[in-house]
């Protein structure tokens, strides 16, 4: 699929959930802001997600591993 059909280019963002309950929610990108889509991790489970032209940004809450092409973070430690 090519950039004309509607494929996203956008960045990688994986997460690893490192307890269970972790909730990961893509925002809107815009005028305003909103969470558009989430989704729970339990501990061990793995999520990728992609900036998309929808997909501004990505809120996690818990603790989880975040790993981008620019480096690691672990969140709610």
């Amino acid at each position: 699929m090519s950039e004309e059909d509607g494929a996203s280019t956008g960045r990688y963002v994986v997460v690893k959930a490192l307890e269970d309950g972790v909730v990961i929610m893509g925002l809107t990108r815009g005028k305003d802001t909103r969470s558009h889509h989430s989704e729970r991790l339990d501990a061990g489970e793995v999520m990728v997600a992609q900036f998309t032209e929808l997909t501004a940004a990505i809120k996690i809450r818990g603790r989880a591993e975040i790993l981008t092409d620019v480096g690691r973070v672990e969140s709610g430690s």
